[in-house]
């Protein structure tokens, strides 16, 4: 059976249908999950912008323009929850900035711990994740919206608030960025007799973003 569109899921929501806001959820809790931790890394904070902004689709969900859509539908929704998500992280950055700002005035210096962690297995993914976190804030969250959230340079502008040629820009230095961090583990194997560069998924997953 077709899955339904955002536009049903979101009428029967407000028709009283408990399951269809459940189906929301599954569908977009894991892309904006990414996208807050691009912004919050790996603070405690990120799970509790993403509930928050569940929490306000719930409660007053956007007025979609495009119904009958599903393509459109699906656009605007995603937009509008990565938007909220957004706006609830850089609300977290600043109050966390306030809250160090006051130690700082208290403590003659503070040690930070925090450290870079290693790539321990070959999956890709979970490299690229890691070492998105070592990137700049402006690279590291268009790149997780691009990579992980599927979202294309028109719905990132939307979402950032920035120029389409901008993120175009970040992307690509943040993928050149990415290919050093990444170089030991997209290194050429010895190529068999049935293998060949191109079919290594590793170096497909990064090379298959740069258009």
């Amino acid at each position: 059976m077709q899955s339904r569109s955002d536009g049903d899921l979101l009428a029967a929501w407000q028709g009283g249908d408990s399951s269809a806001f459940e189906e929301l959820v599954n569908r977009y809790q894991a892309p904006l999950l990414r996208h807050a931790r691009s912004l919050l890394g790996d603070r405690r904070g990120y799970e509790d912008a993403v509930q928050e902004a569940l929490l306000k689709l719930a409660q007053q969900p956007p007025v979609l323009a495009q119904v009958g859509d599903p393509r459109a539908e699906e656009a605007q929704l995603a937009s509008w929850l990565h938007r909220v998500t957004r706006n609830l992280c850089m609300d977290a950055l600043r109050s966390e900035k306030r809250r160090k700002r006051r130690e700082e005035e208290v403590a003659d210096r503070e040690v930070s711990t925090g450290g870079l962690h290693r790539v321990e297995e070959n999956d890709t993914r979970d490299a690229v994740e890691r070492s998105l976190h070592r990137l700049p804030a402006d690279q590291r969250e268009v790149l997780a919206l691009r990579l992980f959230g599927e979202r294309s340079y028109k719905e990132i502008a939307e979402i950032t608030g920035k120029k389409i040629g901008t993120v175009g820009w970040l992307i690509s230095v943040g993928l050149k960025a990415l290919a050093g961090e990444l170089e030991p583990l997209l290194k050429p194997r010895p190529v068999s007799a049935r293998t060949s560069p191109s079919s290594d998924p590793q170096v497909g997953f990064l090379q298959g973003e740069v258009s």
